[in-house]
């Protein structure tokens, strides 16, 4: 009876406030050990610190209720590290979502694109009926579209296989309709996607295209930042821990060559996610 902690000093002890301890007990994730049948009140042994303290901690990460429920019950350290990867998918999802949505609000504040879009853009059926302007259309539709795949946190197998292929496409048609900045786009996001898929070799490949045509056209500014990046992130995915330490720090050395700050931005943030 002498170990049992009122729930006011289990909430101190544990960093959770009483509200969510009753919220915990409600949804039987943090159960008392023992709830007086008079007044109610919650009481709760000491050796429960370390679960409470353990949701604290998986709460302040935004990871959900039931994701910690599922985490706590299982003695598995490789369900764990399932879900709990699961639950870091999400929020890459979600960051991937968040730097899309500043960079366009900052074309769009800074009058870089026009905020009616143009016409629909034609089906690919025939390339050969299509213009450079189609091209270019197609080029940046399916670049976009394959920003709200990445942004999906609970990609399907077929959807994961579309994001893949309108990479491609996205990059194919920057070949005909494009400039070599739109090309080293392309390489850049192909290599993004393989990244996010834990594929190294095509990330790797893709990022070292995207260098390339940075170096071969002389493209600077956050072309050359974002290169850096690729390669650093491609070449973690690859294994090579030490390369991509080497191209984070170029990278973030590139950082300073970028005059716009809304442009410098999204690649610092982007740079930020690596280790």
């Amino acid at each position: 009876m002498d170990d049992l902690l009122s729930i006011g000093r289990f909430a101190r002890l544990s960093g959770l406030s009483i509200g969510a301890l009753r919220h915990y007990d409600e949804t039987g994730l943090l159960a008392p050990a023992e709830v007086d049948r008079f007044t109610g009140y919650r009481r709760y042994r000491r050796d429960q610190l370390e679960t409470a303290r353990a949701i604290g901690r998986l709460r302040d990460l935004e990871v959900p209720l039931e994701t910690i429920g599922a985490v706590l019950a299982t003695d598995d350290p490789a369900e764990r590290r399932r879900l709990l990867g699961e639950q870091r998918a999400r929020v890459e999802a979600r960051l991937n979502r968040l730097q899309r949505i500043h960079h366009v609000i900052g074309q769009l504040s800074q009058g870089r694109e026009p905020l009616m879009s143009d016409a629909a853009a034609p089906t690919a059926s025939a390339a050969a009926d299509l213009d450079a302007a189609d091209h270019r259309r197609l080029g940046k539709d399916l670049f976009n579209h394959v920003w709200t795949l990445l942004e999906t946190a609970d990609r399907t197998a077929d959807q994961t296989d579309e994001m893949i292929h309108a990479a491609h496409a996205s990059r194919w048609h920057w070949t005909v309709g494009g400039e070599p900045a739109n090309r080293a786009r392309g390489e850049w996001q192909c290599s993004r996607v393989y990244a996010v898929l834990g594929r190294g070799e095509p990330a790797l490949w893709h990022a070292r295209r995207c260098l390339a045509l940075c170096e071969a056209h002389d493209l600077g500014d956050w072309d050359l930042a974002a290169a850096y990046e690729g390669m650093s992130r491609a070449t973690l995915v690859a294994g090579e821990a030490t390369a991509a330490r080497d191209w984070k720090a170029k990278g973030l050395a590139a950082l300073g060559d970028i005059a716009d700050p809304d442009d410098r931005e999204p690649i610092e943030a982007d740079l930020a996610t690596l280790p």
